[in-house]
């Protein structure tokens, strides 16, 4: 596959939002931590440091941690299907799938809605599993 075509796949559009999506729940994560301990404990080297007491300071923390444990078999399955192909059109179905649950489970996390969160975590996790489908297939 050429450099130009490998571009113009919305798998690496899709990772690059991704990215986007990635630093912005760092950030929320960062920005809450750093309004309940201060900015000195947001400067500082963190040794032995205390968690966040706020309630969506520990949710954003715990949100964040949830986007990266399935973030590079996103970004892996999404960059091989931008390289194979992806004749079906399911890998780029689960793709989509994985990245607007991720964008929707934010809110829901720090909402607290504990049983829709959840069905859309399952719902990134049918996405990463079409993406794979798609790859083996």
């Amino acid at each position: 596959m050429d450099a130009a075509a490998l571009a113009a796949s919305p798998f690496v559009t899709l990772v690059a939002w991704s990215a986007v999506l990635l630093v912005l729940q760092v950030a929320l994560q960062g920005f809450l931590s750093t309004r309940d301990l201060g900015s000195k404990w947001n400067a500082g080297p963190r040794d032995g440091a205390p968690k966040p007491v706020g309630v969506l300071a520990g949710r954003a923390e715990r949100a964040s941690a949830n986007l990266r444990e399935t973030y590079p078999a996103f970004v892996g399955m999404a960059l091989a299907l931008a390289l194979v192909g992806d004749p079906s059109g399911w890998g780029y179905r689960g793709a989509l799938a994985w990245f607007t649950c991720r964008i929707l489970y934010i809110p829901l996390y720090l909402a607290g809605i504990a049983y829709i969160r959840s069905l859309v975590w399952l719902g990134a996790l049918a996405g990463l599993f079409c993406m794979f489908v798609a790859l083996v297939l």
